[in-house]
């Protein structure tokens, strides 16, 4: 083989060679933030520069005032379609990271989705994020298993998390569940399944808002 031939064959491969180490790069990183990966997660304290603060229950909050803006939250639906958070503003979002793969995301599947049907008519939208899912098959299918009818962002590498601002209420486990204030800042976090009764007992506080009242 000349050197003539030999030459586009080395572009080739040191192509490769910088796309495969770009996609370990951004593997780790996603796995640096989803320490906890399908676990119950854990929780961590306020005080300090976070600004939240985490209860007994492993319900973290911030006082009105003092919370982060939501990041860009966009993109593919695992039905294919289209989904922008920032067009939600003016509505509680309860926003679940799951993974069709995670025994406690099956778990609290059927309670969110009962909560969400109790709720959506109280300026109330549920959105998911699926995660590390290698295609939206099996997202689909578990959709369909458990009843889910509100939409889930696809985001099989993780991208949509590492948007949060570090410091602040973002997703650090599979399953991560935020709450969203109706001018689209982020409100709580928990980072374990949920039950019905605590997936309620943590949105309740953002419910009052829609009638005016001061949340707890």
């Amino acid at each position: 083989m000349s050197a003539a031939s030999r030459a586009p064959l080395r572009s080739t491969r040191t192509a490769v060679r910088v796309r495969r180490r770009a996609a370990l790069a951004a593997g780790a990183a996603v796995s640096t933030l989803l320490v906890s990966a399908c676990g119950s997660g854990g929780t961590s304290g306020g005080g300090g520069q976070t600004g939240f603060v985490t209860g007994a229950d492993g319900i973290s909050t911030v006082k009105k005032g003092e919370r982060a803006d939501a990041p860009d939250l966009s993109g593919k639906t695992v039905d294919g379609g289209h989904l922008d958070v920032d067009d939600y503003k003016g509505k509680v979002v309860v926003l679940n990271v799951w993974g069709s793969w995670c025994p406690p995301c099956r778990a609290e599947a059927k309670n969110f989705e009962k909560v969400y049907q109790d709720v959506k008519d109280q300026g109330v939208q549920f959105v998911g994020i699926n995660t590390r899912d290698t295609s939206t098959g099996p997202a689909k299918a578990f959709e369909e298993e458990f009843g889910v009818s509100y939409p889930s962002l696809y985001d099989p590498t993780g991208k949509l998390m590492l948007r949060f601002e570090k410091g602040t209420l973002n997703p650090q486990a599979i399953p991560s569940t935020l709450i969203i204030d109706r001018e689209g800042k982020v409100a709580a976090r928990t980072l374990q399944a949920l039950s019905e009764e605590k997936l309620r007992k943590m949105l309740e506080p953002y419910l009052k808002d829609s009638s005016g009242k001061s949340e707890t």
